[in-house]
């Protein structure tokens, strides 16, 4: 595995560590209010899709951010909704977003928190799996925290563009992936809005036979095929369909 260099400030911000400095914060929350970040136009769509209907639902959120998540899903009729964030910051932030909602949010790290047993309808998390070292352990966690015939609906950075980050020396907007490494698995240092962030790279087969052992069934895998009335122009839609840049899975107890 090549090791990339560290970044500007000279560190590596492992977690949601990163989420507690104020300027990447306010330039990662800029980014996810574009109508055309990925997050909008083509992963939530697809989650939603997947997720149907959360009606009379009890929801676990797995790194919850901000928690705008939240209040989209009691908009479709969940029951309650609990978010667990790591990133003290983004928690704060949560809090406010949903303050008088009667949502809960949990300034905890998904490897520490105890989930409890058989108390959700629905468990779910965006692009947050993927900068856990132990996935294993957190799916058996999920399992056991789901009702029978609960659902795990979740998105994780594509592992075609986790394996390397070789593609970011390139200056501009990408055009294509570098992929590189993919079959070493393990700790990946990604530039990441002017800072060094950890993730780990597990490979599409990994993901999939780490569920099956804990119990799963495997509903849906999608990767994120993005739809042209999404984008505002043929260009930046085009530029969308070249490289995959994540996967949802849809699985259930």
């Amino acid at each position: 595995m090549r090791k990339l260099p560290e970044g500007v400030d000279g560190m590596i911000y492992k977690g949601p560590s990163a989420y507690n400095q104020e300027d990447f914060l306010a330039n990662y929350l800029k980014r996810r209010k574009r109508v055309e970040s990925p997050n909008n136009a083509i992963e939530k769509p697809i989650l939603m899709e997947l997720i149907q209907t959360a009606s009379g639902q009890d929801v676990l959120d797995l790194g919850c951010g901000d928690a705008v998540y939240g209040l989209e899903l009691l908009d479709i009729g969940a029951k309650s909704y609990t978010g667990i964030e790591g990133s003290a910051q983004m928690a704060e932030l949560a809090k406010t977003t949903t303050a008088g909602t009667g949502i809960q949010i949990i300034n905890e790290s998904l490897e520490a928190y105890q989930f409890g047993s058989g108390k959700y309808d629905l468990v779910t998390s965006r692009f947050v799996i993927h900068y856990l070292q132990d996935i294993e352990g957190l799916f058996a966690k999920v399992y056991t925290a789901l009702k029978e015939k609960g659902r795990f609906i979740f998105s994780i950075q594509h592992p075609l563009t986790t394996s390397s980050f070789k593609s970011k020396e390139q200056s501009g907007r990408r055009e294509d992936w570098i992929v590189d490494d993919y079959f070493i698995e393990g700790e990946r240092n990604e530039p990441w809005i002017d800072k060094t962030v950890r993730k780990y790279h597990w490979t599409t087969e990994h993901y999939i036979t780490a569920l099956l052992a804990a119990g799963f069934q495997l509903k849906a895998l999608r990767e994120g095929k993005p739809e042209r009335s999404r984008f505002a122009t043929e260009e930046e839609y085009i530029r969308r369909t070249r490289v995959p840049i994540m996967l949802i899975f849809s699985c259930e107890k």
